[in-house]
């Protein structure tokens, strides 16, 4: 039998390589002359793995062999392995062959995960690279096959990350990403979950940089895909805007505010240290010059070709926006509504914002979670409106990201003097008759965006002031003035019709009905604030490129200083009939005769011309 045989053999050392380089030797009764590789030998092992035992078990000896011999060297502090490639790779080679043995040898291999958690925790930082992506895809295997849990990993594979090794961290980042929604495909187990969690809110808790950046992006990934998404995962991720470190603080900031960009984006400052955690699909793009040369370009058939791949590309493109809007549907949502206590997270991280010393983006991602969290859970912070008082100018960078954070932060609970100063300063520096087009656009408005949350906020005065703005010549300013006197018109009406209601106006009184719904205050602060939608119909005027490129479009064909008629005449589809008729030769006396008549012609134009000497004069 092959066990006796293979037990009788006494090998010390089986000097074991890659398939590729060289294949192992696997002497037995009946087959002492058949040289197996380890991938050969790892399918019959499958197939039939009581024949196989002894093959295991001299494989497992030798393994562990090597991996004595490298701790040796590891506590040596000596090169190690990575001196020698071939030792390297043979335990690679192992180390992959047993994992994937693991599920038919369960009895013999109990100890074989432990032994690689071991091998990574205790020397993972001096294993050659590509030894440890083995060892770590090794380890993922079996945690794949369910031989080892997740929690007893999940330290090991955080700790992976913070290593330098870019191919590395991606590994394990996925890794922890696809096992976790695994789990909770079918059903939520809590136990489980909340026992991962505990162990990522402790490490985003930590002062070091790496372990804390790569569970915040675990979190966010997580919760992202609806995995976890539930109150906890958000109070973690709001809390993380208190981290000591910028490098936590702006990615928590940036996830808060809805950015649909990877978490790690906006801190990566080295380019080289840091790459994206997520892989996105690209985006379909519909170009100007493809609608063109399907419409303008081609025969017949070719077009219609054309035609039907825009129609497939718009089918694309609207299943991806279909798609984007039900998975990130931020807009309605934001993981600051899970905030326990509201009041407390936006007062600290106001007065983290007046002591900060970080650039002025960073500080305007600040302002945004405040306006946004005040505005969301309607808290009063009186000293937030005075802050942003200071940059209301229009020279000011991001203004109108500045100006819809004015308005994300008002609603009717505020008292209006404490807003009041605010909107002074706004109709003084943007709403002007030496204000540009834009500016006053901008202006009015904010204007109305405010007082759309606080119609108590604008005064008589005021309103007549702003209200001349529509008779303005610039589309932009007049349908901002009328947009603004609407809504207070709105507002009379809706009025009028409750205190008819009540009757405390005659019916008469109160004709005209409403015809626009103005949103409630519950909604109004739901709904975030855009700040494109403050420069609506203002038309910013374009550079030179831009223009060139608007005339370009089309003409990608033409070649330079050629008329419409040259390249017409250059295409590769055949003359038509009548071209044909007109390129066709003429007869010998057809061109003598038109010699002829052009030369007759050419006299008369010159004989015309000449000086016959002074005419007198009768």
């Amino acid at each position: 039998m092959a066990a006796s045989t293979m037990a009788a053999l006494h090998i010390p050392y089986l000097p074991l390589t890659s398939p590729s380089s060289a294949e192992t030797s696997m002497s037995a009764s009946g087959r002492s002359a058949e040289k197996l590789s380890l991938p050969s030998l790892q399918s019959r092992m499958k197939c039939d793995p009581q024949g196989y035992e002894s093959e295991l078990l001299l494989l497992i000896r030798h393994f562990d062999s090597c991996l004595a011999v490298f701790q040796q060297h590891a506590a040596l502090k000596s090169a190690s392995m990575g001196s020698d490639p071939a030792a390297a790779k043979e335990l690679a080679d192992l180390t992959m062959f047993l994992a994937h043995v693991a599920s038919s040898y369960p009895q013999h291999l109990v100890h074989y995960p432990k032994q690689l958690i071991e091998l990574l925790q205790t020397s993972g930082h001096s294993l050659p690279s590509a030894l440890r992506r083995q060892v770590t895809q090794a380890l993922i295997l079996l945690t794949n096959r369910q031989m080892v849990e997740l929690a007893e990993t999940l330290m090991l594979f955080m700790e992976l990350q913070t290593l330098g090794d870019k191919e590395l961290k991606k590994l394990a980042f996925s890794h922890i990403v696809h096992s976790i929604r695994r789990m909770n495909t079918k059903h939520k187990n809590d136990a489980k979950n909340r026992a991962l969690q505990s162990i990522l809110f402790t490490l985003l808790q930590e002062e070091h940089e790496s372990k804390a950046k790569s569970a915040l992006s675990i979190l966010c990934d997580l919760h992202r895909r609806k995995v976890w998404f539930d109150e906890r995962t958000g109070n973690s991720i709001c809390s993380a805007c208190f981290h000591k470190s910028s490098k936590i603080m702006i990615p928590a900031l940036s996830f808060l505010l809805g950015y649909e960009q990877n978490v790690e984006d906006d801190v990566d400052e080295d380019s080289n240290s840091d790459e994206d955690m997520i892989t996105r699909k690209p985006q379909v793009v519909l170009s100007r010059e493809a609608v063109y040369k399907a419409n303008h370009k081609g025969t017949t058939s070719s077009k219609k070709k054309k035609k039907a791949k825009l129609q497939r590309v718009m089918r694309s493109i609207k299943k991806q926006q279909r798609v984007n809007s039900e998975n990130l549907d931020w807009g309605s949502y934001s993981p600051l509504q899970h905030l326990k206590d509201s009041q407390g997270f936006a007062e600290k991280l106001f007065s983290r914002l007046q002591t900060c010393n970080e650039r002025f983006e960073v500080k305007m991602m600040i302002i945004k979670v405040i306006a946004r969290s005040v505005g969301l859970h309607r808290l009063i912070l009186l000293n937030f409106y005075p802050f942003l008082q200071k940059y209301v100018q229009p020279h000011q960078r991001d203004v109108t990201h500045l100006l819809a954070a004015a308005v994300q932060a008002c609603h009717d609970m505020v008292p209006p003097d404490a807003v009041e100063p605010l909107l002074k300063q706004l109709v003084n520096q943007f709403v002007h008759d030496r204000a540009r087009t834009e500016v006053i656009a901008v202006g009015l408005n904010v204007v109305r965006e405010i007082c759309l949350r606080m119609p108590l906020l604008m005064t008589e005065d005021l309103l007549r002031d702003l209200a001349l703005y529509k008779k303005s010549h610039e589309k932009a300013v007049s349908s901002a003035a009328r947009s603004l006197i609407g809504i207070f018109r709105q507002a009379k009406n809706a009025a009028k019709v409750a205190l008819s209601e009540h009757g405390m106006v005659k019916a008469g009184s109160s004709a005209k009905a409403v015809s626009i719904k103005i949103p409630d205050s519950e909604h109004l602060s739901e709904r975030r604030v855009n700040p494109a939608k403050l420069e609506a119909n203002i038309h910013t005027r374009k550079d030179k490129e831009e223009r060139m490129a608007l005339v370009k479009a089309g003409r990608e064909d033409r070649t330079k200083y050629a008329a419409r008629t040259a390249v017409k005449q250059k295409k590769t589809g055949g003359l038509s009939n009548r071209q044909k008729e007109h390129k066709k030769g003429m007869p010998l006396a057809a061109k003598r005769a038109k010699v002829a008549r052009s030369r007759i012609e050419k006299k008369k134009r010159t004989a015309s011309k000449r000086f016959l000497g002074k005419k007198a004069w009768k």
